[in-house]
């Protein structure tokens, strides 16, 4: 997550106060949410496992990627271990042929950053294929300071990053049983989000597809670990969802229903608040959909010790509980890829 002049102990503070719900737990699902539960829907989300999972993020947050700072050698290694994963799945570029990543040229950036590149998987929706669901993660992070610490980013973003692998190579599951998704699905891998949001921006400004025709996005940054607040076995259940009510009540109710029917996390709303002073609403790669009025939802499990540091290691992961976030996002997407309507945008809160 790109990190601001608010300092980490002010996150601890507010990680322990009261959870402050600003929307409803059980709301009512209207007349256009209507809920897949297939048993499809199932099977495939339980192909998304914690072995696999850590069996990606030991290589994905070692040090052979030199903690993946934009622009530089370790970077270009995770974009390329990416893009390989996608080929071995059979999952192809929206861009046509090997050519899986979105070029960003050095003069995009400020500070000396060189050019980067968004990594871009696609699986095109069997009925709706217009209509493109993006699933997004940055999988960029701080790189090596001046003593040779490799900041691995396991949580940082990581663990976003293979849950998404995990989520496509679902879909791709599916789709190769003949049932894939009716809207088409976007896996989105951006970079520079470190440095200010670069990559979501550069994409959102040169869209591979019309910004009017994406549905949602679904983003995950940091799903892996416990912050202070939810420490303890009772509390652990849990993810914090940041603008899921903002653009879209139907969104938002979608991902109510399927948590209670899979999932059962607590979903957690304290970060959702307008008043929120961490302000996480505006400091990931959704924000960047947001702005342009698409529907999002920022999947977090909060700042704990290890953030930004180089302690944030696949070792500090909790496996099985960043399974069962992964499966949120899946089984949100399945639904809104498959649902008969669009969701509508209700809310539109644009520059807040």
């Amino acid at each position: 997550m790109k990190n601001t002049i608010i300092l980490v102990s002010s996150f601890i503070v507010s990680c322990c106060g009261t959870s402050q719900n600003s929307t409803p737990t059980n709301p009512k699902i209207d007349s256009h949410t209507s809920v897949n539960t297939e048993l499809t829907a199932v099977t495939y989300a339980e192909s998304i496992t914690a072995k696999e999972l850590k069996d990606y993020l030991y290589v994905f947050a070692g040090d052979e990627f030199e903690g993946r700072d934009t622009g530089e050698p370790g970077q270009k290694k995770a974009a390329e271990y990416l893009k390989k994963q996608y080929q071995r799945m059979g999952i192809p570029s929206p861009l046509g042929g090997d050519d899986y990543y979105q070029e960003i040229p050095e003069s995009y950036f400020r500070g000396g950053i060189k050019s980067s590149e968004n990594v871009l998987a696609f699986i095109e929706g069997t009925e709706k294929p217009d209509e493109i669901v993006v699933i997004s993660a940055h999988y960029d992070h701080v790189g090596i300071d001046k003593d040779d610490n490799v900041y691995n980013g396991a949580d940082d973003d990581g663990s976003g990053t293979v849950s998404i692998l995990e989520i496509a190579d679902a879909f791709m599951k599916a789709k190769k049983d003949g049932k894939g998704p009716k809207r088409s699905i976007l896996f989105l891998h951006v970079t520079g989000e470190e440095k200010g949001l670069y990559g979501s921006k550069f994409y959102t400004e040169n869209p591979v597809f019309p910004l009017e025709n994406t549905v949602t996005d679904l983003n995950i940054d940091m799903i892996g670990r416990i912050d202070k607040k939810h420490e303890g076995k009772d509390k652990s259940n849990y993810v914090y969802l940041i603008g899921s009510d903002r653009l879209s009540t139907e969104l938002h109710n979608i991902s109510e229903k399927v948590n209670a029917e899979h999932t059962k996390l607590d979903l957690d709303y304290t970060y959702n608040a307008e008043n929120d002073p961490n302000r996480f609403y505006f400091r990931s790669d959704h924000y960047n959909f947001a702005k342009h009025n698409i529907p999002i939802i920022f999947y977090f499990n909060g700042v704990h010790e290890d953030y930004h540091k180089p302690t944030d290691t696949p070792d500090k992961i909790e496996y099985e509980l960043m399974t069962k976030r992964a499966k949120l996002v899946f089984y949100t997407a399945w639904e809104v890829a498959n649902r008969a309507e669009r969701i509508i945008v209700d809310g539109a809160k644009e520059g807040e």
